[in-house]
């Protein structure tokens, strides 16, 4: 009898777009160049020494956008964060104060920062089911989570495997085709087991007849089964917009929750197929909790035992730390302290669908630990014009090189067949990943980035801390729709051209 060889499958071909300057330049930085040597020009029309102290001036500018660290980030935008950084603590805007000592006067303890003015609404979906939606007024965009119960790939064979994956890819090519769809993200948070559920479900299905072995038996796993055990929560957030339409008002929260509710039953139905086990959108109650806990760990077994005798009854309003302060390299909020790390390069060559297995699984030396996933998916025509634009981009870097090098010959290649899925029917998405790590004490941070600083060379990624917006990068690997592009200062052509 013959048998099938079955081999894992590889994935790859991430692509970041290529710029269209000159010698590795962006196209803002090859504009400014030919203009400053058209004003070099000029001024030696006038006075060699003013020809010379433009082409110094021109030097400089050049090398502070040319010049790239090993993250590919340049010297004029690490100066501008610490310009940022300097006029935040000046400010005050590092510090957070909330509750009855807060400036706020309302006694409560709402999100700090991004956050602060969002608000929190729940409705009703097609099948009935109660969800919550995030509301964020500056930019007008309402999230929705779903939770997910994850099936993992223990015992599964590779075939089962590619399915999923191949099922989880379609389902994140059908968002670009989502209505109002902007956003999405995948959050997996590992964290101790208190030993509350399994306290629960013991006390509901014993009875006072059980035999004296069984019940030695059930309170010795009681006893030793919390111990080192880890609590394993997966959420997907969708962000869809609201803003106005022409001929149009800004939709409000009300027709947004109409709209996503009929949306919800088919989004959730597709994840079924995926490994996502059991989707289901969380409540009010549940997303207020979930947040609470991230901003404040020590509470996590206290609401874990309001909710098994009839819920805790949080709010929005009272979702945030008590005190937050952030720090340039880390981030303190209440009785923790929390370091996030954003994913400055993907994958290179072919990788394993395990690829990120060893990066969401539980660490002895991070106790509490979120892998965010963010997605911006393109639509078809937004696709198509991308991807094209990066192929003619990768056609002109390799043209400049009067000897062909391998790995531009590589990214021709890749950029075509890129555009060539494209064509079949493939959706483009933009994709980034963040990393938060939360211990319980200053001492610990130390560890925690070892612990990371080998997790993500293991994962085929490169990560850096996110310096001087570690309070806004925590609040986005949150499940709450943030889109950080949208939040910033600097317009994005402007970064782009940086």
């Amino acid at each position: 009898m013959a048998t099938e060889e079955i081999t894992p499958r590889t994935y790859g071909n991430f692509r970041k777009p290529h710029t269209s300057g000159l010698r590795g330049l962006s196209l803002g930085a090859t504009l400014l160049l030919l203009g400053g040597l058209v004003a070099v020009v000029l001024a030696s029309l006038v006075s060699l020494w003013a020809a010379l102290g433009v082409a110094v001036a021109l030097a400089l500018v050049t090398a502070s956008l040319g010049l790239r660290d090993r993250h590919d980030r340049t010297l004029m935008q690490r100066g501008a964060v610490r310009l940022a950084w300097r006029r935040t603590t000046s400010s005050g805007g590092h510090l957070y104060r909330s509750g009855p000592l807060g400036r706020s006067g309302y006694g409560t303890c709402r999100l700090p920062g991004l956050a602060a003015e969002s608000t929190l609404t729940e409705a009703q979906d097609g099948y009935g089911r109660p969800f919550a939606m995030v509301t964020i007024p500056a930019t007008g965009h309402h999230t929705v989570v779903i939770s997910c119960d994850a099936d993992g790939s223990a015992l599964v064979d590779e075939r089962q495997i590619d399915t999923w994956v191949a099922h989880w890819g379609q389902w994140l090519s059908a968002l670009g085709a989502e209505p109002d769809l902007i956003a999405a993200s995948v959050t997996v948070e590992t964290a101790p087991d208190s030993g509350v559920r399994l306290q629960q479900e013991i006390d509901t299905n014993s009875v006072a007849e059980a035999p004296r072995l069984a019940t030695e038996m059930l309170r010795e796993v009681l006893s030793s089964y919390p111990e080192g055990s880890a609590q394993i929560a997966t959420r997907i957030a969708l962000t869809y917009s609201g803003a106005a339409r022409p001929g149009m008002p800004r939709r409000s929260a009300e027709d947004m929750a109409v709209h996503i509710g009929t949306r919800l039953p088919g989004l959730t139905a597709g994840l079924s197929l995926t490994s996502a086990g059991t989707a289901v959108p969380m409540t009010a109650t549940e997303l207020a909790e979930a947040v609470r806990v991230a901003y404040d760990p020590t509470v996590a077994t206290l609401v874990e035992e309001a909710r098994a005798t009839g819920g805790t009854g949080l709010t929005w309003k009272d979702a945030g730390p008590m005190a937050a302060q952030e720090a340039w390299d880390h981030y303190r909020h209440d009785g923790a302290f929390s370091v996030t790390w954003a994913m400055t390069e993907a994958p290179q060559g072919e990788v394993f669908s395990n690829v990120l297995t060893g990066l969401v699984q539980p660490h002895r030396d991070i106790a509490r630990k979120r892998v965010t996933l963010l997605y911006r998916p393109h639509t078809r025509a937004e696709g198509a014009r991308v991807v094209q634009q990066d192929y003619k981009n990768a056609l002109f870097s390799a043209q400049q090189s009067q000897i062909g090098r391998a790995r531009e010959d590589a990214e021709v290649t890749a950029a075509r067949r890129t555009t060539e899925e494209q064509a079949q029917g493939h959706g483009v998405i933009r994709f980034g990943l963040l990393i938060t790590a939360t211990v319980n004490a200053a001492s610990e941070l130390p560890k925690a980035a070892a612990a990371i600083d080998n997790l993500a060379p293991a994962a085929r990624i490169a990560v850096r801390p996110v310096y001087g917006s570690q309070a806004a990068a925590f609040a986005a690997a949150l499940p709450l729709g943030l889109v950080l592009p949208l939040h910033t200062a600097v317009p994005q052509t402007v970064r782009d051209a940086m």
